[in-house]
């Protein structure tokens, strides 16, 4: 059978459907998701649960949202035939908030999920064709564009994060560690870590030289924290002192900044740090 005709009545049908689809938007009535897997060597629950070999395997999910930018979308399906797609699952509501400060690059969340406490698991994507979308009924991510734009990050983060060098894991470990360990609590620092709209960091010259000196962005909300008794300047200390400059690195500094008091230079020259991952061999 051949593919179909671009001015044939089907892929105009398919078009016409596609044309109301955005990325971001969800299929919250597809409960399935494929992926390829082995059952001899099952890393997952589908694998495990199949016979050996590699093979497709089939997991119910809670639905499913579009990743594929917009205007790929909405292309004509005879010639971008495909869509792409990733899975909904649930999360706790600590866990939907470190998501919604992009500290869980490997999931994403919109405004029409928040209720259900789901996010979109953005390490499992799926492609399908047009003409399946075409038949789902779609329901909107989102209303802002500034949602929309939100979610598009977070689609980028997930794919272009920094790889840190493996030394630059070791010094970080102890700060990463307290700043999970202190963010949900009724505190001055917990408070300023819920404040914390994003962490960036920066080596000067260049995370290759022989000595670096690395600086951190503590990035704030314009609104500033409820404190009482620490400041700004007392947190940023603390911190600071479980970053000591330590083998190649020289120095080790920081700032607690809003986005309005850090230069556009600034932030482009620098990285985010994020709480669940850092791209080295043995971090995990």
């Amino acid at each position: 059978m051949a593919t179909l005709a671009p001015d044939s009545d089907e892929a105009k049908r398919i078009d016409a459907s596609l044309n109301e689809w955005r990325q971001g938007d969800l299929a919250l009535e597809e409960s399935w998701f494929v992926h390829v897997g082995d059952g001899a060597a099952p890393l997952s629950a589908a694998a495990a649960e199949a016979g050996s070999g590699v093979q497709a395997l089939t997991s119910e999910v809670l639905g499913l949202v579009v990743v594929t930018q917009t205007c790929d979308v909405v292309r004509s399906c005879v010639t971008r035939p495909y869509v792409e797609v990733a899975p909904l699952v649930p999360v706790s509501e600590d866990d939907l908030h470190q998501v919604k400060r992009g500290r869980r690059p490997a999931h994403a969340t919109l405004p029409a999920l928040d209720k259900e406490l789901l996010v979109a698991d953005l390490d499992r994507v799926m492609t399908v064709e047009k003409s399946i979308v075409a038949s789902w009924k779609r329901t909107p991510g989102f209303t802002r564009d500034a949602d929309g734009r939100s979610f598009a990050q977070a689609l980028a983060r997930k794919r272009v994060r920094f790889a840190f060098p493996d030394d630059f894991t070791s010094l970080v470990k102890k700060l990463q560690a307290r700043l999970g360990d202190k963010h949900d609590k009724n505190t001055d620092e917990g408070r300023g870590l819920r404040a914390l709209r994003e962490i960036r960091v920066c080596a000067s010259p260049s995370w290759d030289a022989g000595s670096p000196e690395v600086f951190f962005w503590f990035i704030r909300d314009d609104a500033d924290a409820t404190f009482e008794g620490k400041s700004w300047a007392d947190l940023l200390k603390v911190w600071l002192m479980l970053v000591p400059a330590t083998g190649r690195f020289t120095g080790v500094d920081g700032q607690v900044a809003t986005l309005h008091e850090m230069t556009a230079e600034d932030y482009v020259d620098s990285d985010p740090l994020d709480l669940d991952h850092l791209s080295t061999s043995d971090s995990e």
